[in-house]
């Protein structure tokens, strides 16, 4: 495995971890806590109860990484999905906290050549690579899911956390201005 491309999978990867835990932290940013415990019906999930749910998969998936399986025998996934009476908005906020940090601390670890390693999910065989893959993608929708929530619960009182509709051309040229053309070689 090329090392460079390998360091440069990496560094690309805690970026985006970090770039989701910020997304969704400036959606929570936007709610009165109590708002986080709210469901649209009864199928639906409350922000919080994504946040339980994927606190408890980082947990799970990135405590001893590479020794043991990512799915633990002491998890029980589905009580992820219940909220139960009385939990308070720090409860939620520290279930965010210890699943990240889990996360962080497991990719601080890895070196290129883990990239190649096998673990294992579930029984699954994975190598590392595509295992890191695998949860990136399952928190950005989880993600997409809270700024989801959030935008509708805050309705016309929401700020966007991209561009801001019909404004797209004007943040080509604000990018072109602050970064120049640049020109792509082949």
């Amino acid at each position: 495995m090329d090392t460079q491309i390998a360091q440069l999978y990496l560094d690309e990867a805690r970026h985006n971890f970090h770039q989701y835990k910020r997304l969704a932290e400036k959606a929570f940013a936007q709610l009165q806590p109590e708002h986080w415990f709210l469901c649209l019906d009864s199928e639906a999930n409350s922000i919080a109860q994504i946040v339980k749910h994927i606190a408890g998969n980082m947990r799970s998936r990135f405590t001893d990484f590479l020794t043991s399986d990512g799915e633990k025998p002491d998890r029980n996934r589905d009580q992820e999905f219940v909220m139960e009476p009385g939990i308070a908005p720090e409860q939620v906020l520290a279930w965010w906290e210890t699943g990240w940090s889990c996360v962080f601390r497991a990719l601080d670890t890895l070196t290129p050549p883990d990239l190649a390693r096998i673990i294992f999910i579930r029984g699954h065989e994975h190598t590392v690579l595509a295992a890191i893959n695998r949860q990136l993608l399952h928190y950005a929708h989880h993600i997409g899911q809270i700024v989801f929530l959030a935008k509708h619960l805050r309705g016309t009182e929401w700020k966007t956390l991209s561009i801001p509709r019909g404004q797209s051309a004007l943040a080509g040229v604000k990018a072109e201005k602050e970064f120049g053309q640049r020109d792509v070689k082949l």
